[in-house]
């Protein structure tokens, strides 16, 4: 407590300038920092809230990180894709390029039958080979194929197709030999060696016409059914271009990583959207080598139809995994790139509000300061003559 008294007018005018200096300081801060809340002390309500909304968009603007790079794994599998569909559609070329030039390997074909995968054998003593009935089959019944190593005997039951005895040929791996029906109905069987091979085929008590069993009734070419060939040189170097195209599918699928993370190589992606990880995309990868999209290596050289054809189907089970897998990854990309502009756009709203909150209207501070210069200028002057007054009592002496 102050030991000096002073007159009720000096106190007065004491009390008003000291209150307008304290205002004068607090529009200062403001205009110094354009925040009208500084601490809690100010606005504890609006302080805290305000802190909330920043520390929320704070985590959400930590997301985006994570969200952006999502997006570039995304678009690094989606462009891989495009270009592994690229050397498919290249291998599917070279393929064909290998198809139009005549394989050369042993080969024999039926003449003038009409057959389907669906045709079935009918036992010894009558009937056609597209016919049903007949005789009962019995351990007789059989068709032999030789590579002059290895025979495969395909016994032949009620029900028996052309089909069969394909797939039968076509399984065995120990046979040097394929099997395929042409577009023109005729059953085909070619050696597999890529340097040309013999194929033997054997009939017994198979018919096609009543009391005839032999080959010929299959409408194979003679007895024995044998053709040797020699090795295409072109088909062997589609079928190494092929090769090498293959290889590239498989590099160009463990090439296609962002950041570490390769979708066409196995490995899995989680984008989290909000701060706890509840909401949130998991994008499962795929394995796009070669081998994961069923695309074998060329078999035999190209040297027969048979191995062209599976080549062709495969590439062609290959291209629509692809086309499906590049509209997965899409879809994802979307949903990812949708996430990202709402969640910048959430972060801009949460800042705006945080602000709202606690910044100052800079227009209202400045009108402030200036009312606030003048009423310290006057409340000097009111002072000053304040303290005149009581100096009035000087007179006296």
């Amino acid at each position: 407590m102050s030991d000096v008294i002073l007159s009720a007018g000096v106190r007065s005018n004491l009390n008003s300038l000291q209150t307008t200096a304290s205002l004068l300081a607090s529009t200062q801060q403001r205009l110094a920092t354009g925040r009208e809340v500084n601490s809690a002390l100010d606005d504890a309500t609006n302080f805290f809230t305000s802190q909330a909304l920043n520390n929320r968009a704070g985590d959400l603007s930590s997301l985006l990180d994570g969200i952006s790079n999502a997006t570039q794994t995304l678009q690094a599998a989606d462009n891989g894709i495009a270009a592994i569909t690229d050397l498919v559609e290249n291998a599917q070329a070279t393929a064909r390029q290998a198809q139009q030039s005549a394989g050369t390997n042993g080969t024999v074909t039926t003449s003038g039958l009409s057959v389907t995968s669906s045709t079935t054998f009918v036992g010894s003593g009558a009937g056609t080979l597209a016919g049903s009935g007949g005789t009962a089959f019995d351990a007789t019944d059989k068709i032999t194929v030789t590579d002059g190593t290895d025979t495969l005997t395909f016994a032949i039951t009620s029900t028996s197709t052309v089909q069969d005895l394909v797939d039968a040929v076509n399984a065995d791996a120990n046979l040097d030999a394929s099997a395929s029906i042409t577009a023109d109905g005729e059953i085909e069987i070619q050696s597999s060696l890529a340097s040309g091979g013999t194929v033997t085929v054997g009939v017994t008590d198979v018919v096609t016409t009543a009391a005839t069993n032999d080959v010929a009734s299959l409408g194979l070419t003679s007895g024995t059914a044998t053709a040797t060939g020699t090795e295409n040189t072109d088909r062997t170097s589609f079928a190494s271009q092929f090769d090498d195209l293959r290889t590239q599918i498989t590099q160009l699928a463990s090439d296609a990583s962002f950041n570490g993370v390769n979708l066409l190589n196995g490995d899995s992606l989680t984008v989290n959207f909000n701060e706890d990880g509840s909401s949130n995309l998991s994008v499962s990868g795929v394995t796009f080598d070669a081998t994961g999209l069923g695309v074998s290596a060329s078999t035999n050289g190209f040297q027969d139809d048979a191995s062209i054809e599976a080549a062709l189907g495969e590439l062609e089970a290959a291209l629509g995994t692809l086309r499906a897998q590049s509209s997965a990854f899409g879809s994802n990309l979307s949903v990812v790139e949708t996430r990202e502009n709402f969640t910048n756009d959430l972060v801009n709203t949460l800042q705006v509000g945080a602000d709202s909150l606690v910044l100052a209207d800079t227009n209202q501070e400045g009108a402030n300061l200036l009312a606030l210069q003048t009423r310290q200028a006057l409340s000097s002057t009111a002072l000053s003559l304040s303290a005149q007054s009581d100096q009035n009592v000087l007179r006296l002496f």
